[in-house]
């Protein structure tokens, strides 16, 4: 026990010093938010992979595997990693020759400042959750690793406070270079945990037999047409949901060029898809070695299944490298959605409301604002009930219904306006509010029928006006 959290501690200030080494190369704001559009291809791919490959990874989504099957992920690895894909192959080489700072930016340009201001909130209230479950993952390892004897409320504050250090003072410079690293430490803990932990099992065959004998492998709904809608709605959340978001459209706008922004999203893309699966395995092998373990925590905390397998029944080697593995995934995604809703409010809503102000006093301004987020959402996790994978998962409901079709028809669709795209976000959030709050379990799902209103608002917003003025007018 002495032995791990001497090296988290150990490991933690290596970390937290190449992060502010990286600072040095952060000379003005357009270093601090885009890295001054100059990363390869490998680092964006790093970064791409590690800043999805977080806390809901390796805790979420294994946890919600044991419980509720492949059924139950659809969100989470196969509808976040087609967004990747998705930015790749459609929004990544088109938004990269517009040269922006923030994704505000495209929505100020084609639609004007109200839109711009309210897709900006919409977008800055969604990290709230996604953040969170970072900060909360850091609270649970400590906890974990400390054998108790740190809190997780201390943990939490310990690893926001941390994280926030290289954060504030490198920005996405900092992020990329520790992405980097930490992807490599991600991709060989991984790797070597999951060979430990299958010869535990029996090998991967014993593993993946038993699971398609107790049905979690069974992916589609049952073929009614309440499932069915729900298990889509589902899928298009993090699918779509996640592509208005501005830690993608950093990754794109820092690439040295557009092939890289497009390539690299899709090969990021890929990589977490493969490397998802992983933690599902190992915690889904811990039904073989401790049942009466798993049976414990299913329906108490099923997030601890996964940390107490590797602290009881591996060696202390493959406690590190699991450990390094997870602080890894946490500390590069908690990084990166710190950075990237505090640049979107200093960029699209703070400088609107401020007298000019020169780049020096800008920069200034974004640090300022990364400092209250992360004191915002720190105070947001510890008062948080729900679990990693559902404040991940419901992050991207806003801007599923907000945000994703004014950026998809301002992109593709020329006749889309001004007033189409505020009809669009108003309609999509007050509906999407409305099922959420009256019929949160009814036959629609909510953030199905919010993105529905918005794409009718996007249609007719746009078409009505043009179709009143072609109309022909008659004499009284």
């Amino acid at each position: 026990m002495h032995a791990l959290i001497w090296f988290v501690i150990l490991y933690w200030v290596i970390s937290v010093g190449i992060g502010l080494y990286a600072a040095r190369f952060v000379k003005n704001s357009r270093d601090f938010a885009v890295a001054g559009r100059s990363l390869p291809m490998s680092v964006v791919t790093a970064t791409v992979f590690a800043t999805w490959f977080g806390s809901e990874a390796v805790l979420g989504i294994s946890s919600t595997f044991v419980k509720e099957g492949l059924r139950g992920v659809v969100a989470d690895p196969f509808g976040s990693s087609l967004c990747l894909v998705l930015v790749g192959l459609f929004f990544a080489r088109p938004l990269y020759r517009m040269n922006l700072l923030t994704i505000g930016d495209f929505y100020r340009n084609k639609f004007g400042r109200a839109v711009e201001v309210l897709v900006t909130l919409c977008i800055v209230v969604s990290y709230l959750g996604w953040v969170a479950a970072q900060i909360k993952a850091l609270g649970l390892v400590f906890n974990v690793v400390s054998g108790g004897y740190i809190p997780m409320e201390t943990g939490m504050i310990i690893g926001a406070a941390s994280v926030l250090v290289y954060t504030l003072m490198g920005g996405m410079w900092s992020v990329a270079i520790t992405d980097f690293l930490q992807m490599i430490i991600i991709v060989v803990g991984m790797l070597y945990i999951g060979w430990e932990v299958s010869a535990m099992a029996g090998g991967a065959s014993v593993v993946v037999a038993h699971a398609a004998n107790a049905g979690k492998l069974d992916f589609w709904p049952a073929p009614s047409a309440r499932e069915m809608l729900w298990f889509g709605a589902a899928w298009i959340t993090m699918m779509l949901g996640s592509i208005p978001q501005q830690d993608v459209f950093q990754r794109v706008a820092a690439s040295k060029n557009e092939k890289i922004a497009g390539r690299a999203s899709i090969l990021g893309g890929v990589l977490y898809f493969c490397f998802a699966f992983i933690p599902m395995f190992l915690a889904y092998s811990a039904t073989l070695i401790d049942p009466q373990m798993v049976a414990g925590l299913i329906d108490t905390d099923p997030q601890l299944i996964l940390p107490t397998l590797i602290m009881t029944k591996v060696p202390l080697i493959a406690q590190v490298m699991f450990f390094g593995a997870l602080l890894s995934a946490i500390k590069s995604c908690a990084s990166a959605t710190l950075l990237a809703p505090s640049i979107s409010f200093t960029e699209n809503i703070l400088k609107g409301l401020l007298p000019p102000q020169t780049d020096k006093q800008f920069l200034f301004g974004m640090r300022c604002v990364v400092l209250i987020f992360t004191v915002i959402v720190t105070v947001f996790a510890l008062n948080s009930q729900s679990s990693i994978y559902k404040m991940v998962e419901n992050a991207y409901k806003i801007t599923l219904v907000a945000a994703f079709v004014p950026l998809a028809f301002g992109l593709y669709w020329k006749p889309a306006t001004r007033q189409g795209a505020l009809a669009s976000i108003i309609l999509g959030l007050s509906s999407w509010v409305l099922f959420e709050l009256f019929a949160p379990e009814g036959f629609w799902p909510p953030q199905l029928v919010g993105v529905l209103a918005s794409l009718g608002g996007m249609l007719l917003g746009s078409l009505m006006p043009q179709v009143m003025r072609s109309a022909p007018r008659h004499a009284l």
